[in-house]
């Protein structure tokens, strides 16, 4: 059975978290002088000089309509970045504990477990980039805290099986963390909706993809409040600055403007998924929940040489387990995708 206190590290259930002169106090007041700000303002048209909420509650409101999940189990987060090394923080004790990770897929699990000197155990995805359930169940021991998981996946842009991660967060009583970047362009239900179902589950996503937001750097995590409560609790006590909060507001205003862009880019990546296979460099296009495609060609490293001299910059994915002479590119604009097909046409 699940269960949270002996999931986490003692330090950190046992941690006193700092407390900020906006944890203290809360709320509206004539003159502020409790926070060591400057009272003078700030060189800019707008005054930054006041510290912003620490737990971003109008942007957690204005979300709660939007996902339909209540403030209390959503964290924010300093990109998914932020989420996923205070998630590895709170529940991996160093040295000693270790996450799964299923490759190919998103680097930064890797990159924030060695951070903290938690080791990594890898199951490869299947051939068709599924879960590899037997292989992850030998894998697990009593010192796997967290699985990760990307879903659609990155690079291979593919979703993971339901049934498959349905298994994992029935079966298994550590963390199971679905990363749901690219949600938006996929056709499949989000685990969102299974939030009360599995005390166990972490969902990721993100304003960077669907709502374009990459330069803001805000990340969402969604999960029971006992576990938002960890994960604030470790988070450092402004991570999101009032800039972004600001304007992720406005953005989130704009829901149908930003349902159009993913109906275009959807639109766009079926246009490349028709006409990249015809293309004689070009031996498979994988197929895509996400706003980018996987594409084996053939000498991958030189035909990412020859777009890049061409002013096109995709990502060589080749040297990536299960991703010989794969390049992942992103879906651009109209104009961009056309650019990019005309200089396949004429690669020799």
């Amino acid at each position: 059975m699940f269960n949270l206190n002996e999931l986490l590290r003692p330090n950190i259930r046992d941690l006193v978290p700092y407390s900020s002169a906006r944890d203290e106090f809360k709320g509206e007041a004539s003159v502020y002088l409790d926070a060591n700000e400057n009272s003078l303002g700030s060189p800019l048209l707008k005054w930054y000089n006041r510290y912003p909420d620490p737990l971003q509650m109008a942007v957690k409101e204005k979300l709660t309509t939007i996902k339909g999940v209540t403030p209390e189990h959503i964290f924010l987060g300093n990109g998914s970045d932020e989420c996923i090394d205070v998630l590895i923080r709170a529940f991996c004790e160093p040295g000693m504990d270790n996450i799964l990770i299923v490759p190919p897929t998103y680097g930064m699990y890797e990159v924030s477990a060695h951070i903290n000197n938690v080791q990594i155990k890898k199951v490869p995805l299947t051939p068709d980039f599924q879960l590899d359930l037997p292989a992850m169940e030998e894998a697990v021991d009593d010192f796997t805290k967290i699985i990760f998981l990307c879903s659609p996946n990155n690079p291979t842009g593919n979703s993971l099986h339901r049934g498959a991660v349905e298994a994992l967060l029935n079966n298994y009583f550590g963390l199971v963390v679905v990363d749901e970047a690219y949600i938006n362009f996929s056709r499949q239900r989000s685990f969102l909706s299974d939030l009360q179902e599995y005390p166990n589950l972490v969902v990721l996503q993100t304003l960077s993809k669907a709502w374009g937001l990459a330069a803001l750097r805000v990340g969402m995590a969604f999960a029971s409040k006992e576990i938002i409560d960890v994960m604030n609790k470790v988070k450092p006590p402004y991570n999101i600055n009032q800039a972004s909060q600001e304007l992720v507001l406005k953005a989130l205003d704009e829901v149908e403007q930003v349902n159009e862009m993913i109906r275009v880019l959807v639109e766009e990546r079926g246009r490349l998924e028709r006409e990249l296979p015809s293309l004689k460099i070009v031996q498979k296009v994988y197929s895509s929940d996400a706003n980018f495609l996987l594409v084996k060609v053939r000498d991958a490293k030189k035909v990412y040489q020859y777009l890049l001299d061409k002013g096109i910059v995709v990502r060589d994915r080749s040297s990536v387990i299960l991703c010989d002479d794969c390049l992942r590119i992103t879906v651009g604009t109209e104009k961009e995708n056309s650019e990019l097909i005309e200089a396949l046409k004429q690669y020799q």
